[in-house]
C-alpha cells in the first residue's frame, strides 16, 4: 500500500501553516499541494472526498460568500463550483494512502501520523 503523505493546502491559510508545521515536526516525509497553483481536476476532488469518507457538501466552506448560492447544488454543481473557486473547498486536507483527513482543527493530521 501507497503510504505517502501528502497535504493539499493554502500557503496563507493559518490551519495549513500550522498541519505543515506538524508534518514537518513529525520528521515523517510528506508532499505539499498548494492546489492554487496546482489546481486539483474535478476526477481528483472526489478522489480526495471518497477517501475523507464524507459528503461533498461537507467539503463546501459554507462561510464564503459565493457558497450561498449553492445551498440547493448537485454534488457535480458543487465539485465544479470548487475547481473554478478553490476558495470554495474546506483546508487543509492531509492524505496518507487510502486514508484522509480535512485538518480543522489541524491537530487531527495526528490521526495519520501514528
Amino acid at each position: 500500500m501507497d503510504d505517502k503523505i501528502i497535504i493539499y493546502q493554502k500557503p496563507t491559510c493559518s490551519k495549513c501553516r500550522t498541519a505543515l508545521s506538524l508534518l514537518k515536526d513529525s520528521g515523517k516525509e510528506f508532499e505539499s499541494v498548494n492546489y492554487y497553483e496546482t489546481p486539483l481536476s474535478a476526477n481528483k476532488l472526489r478522489e480526495l472526498i471518497r477517501k475523507l469518507n464524507v459528503s461533498v457538501h461537507e467539503v463546501l466552506r459554507k462561510d464564503e460568500p459565493s457558497a450561498i448560492s449553492l445551498s440547493d447544488a448537485s454534488d457535480d454543481e458543487i465539485i465544479e463550483a470548487m475547481i473554478r473557486n478553490p476558495d470554495l473547498i474546506q483546508r487543509p486536507i492531509v492524505v496518507r494512502g487510502e486514508s484522509a483527513k480535512l485538518c480543522r482543527p489541524p491537530e487531527n493530521i495526528l490521526e495519520l501520523l501514528k
